[in-house]
């Protein structure tokens, strides 16, 4: 067990985000696992969002999501599934008007 303040600090911290990390990972698992055992447009729309997710929150690496996301692709196309491409445009930055003195 820790002995000073701020390592005690830094378990609680580790602990939250393992059990969040943890969730986000399953939840990218299941949406693979179902849109593999049923291909269909909706799952392979579900599977693409939990990567994009996953990627965002830091879980996985971006090159592991694009494969992900590549294979996953591939398998729509090869079962016959009709996957209609969206593009997001990156959210643009909002600048702060700066304070006049």
């Amino acid at each position: 067990m820790p002995i000073i303040k701020s390592a005690k600090k830094r378990v609680k911290v580790s602990t939250k985000a393992r059990v969040r990390n943890a969730k986000t990972k399953r939840s990218l698992r299941t949406a693979i696992k179902t849109f593999k055992s049923s291909p269909s447009a909706k799952s392979h729309s579900e599977a693409n969002s939990q990567i994009d997710r996953a990627l965002k929150k830091g879980v996985i690496h971006k090159n592991k999501a694009a494969r992900l996301k590549r294979r996953a692709s591939k398998n729509a196309k090869a079962s016959g599934v009709k996957v209609t491409k969206t593009t997001k445009k990156a959210p643009v930055a909002k600048k702060t008007a700066s304070k006049k003195k």
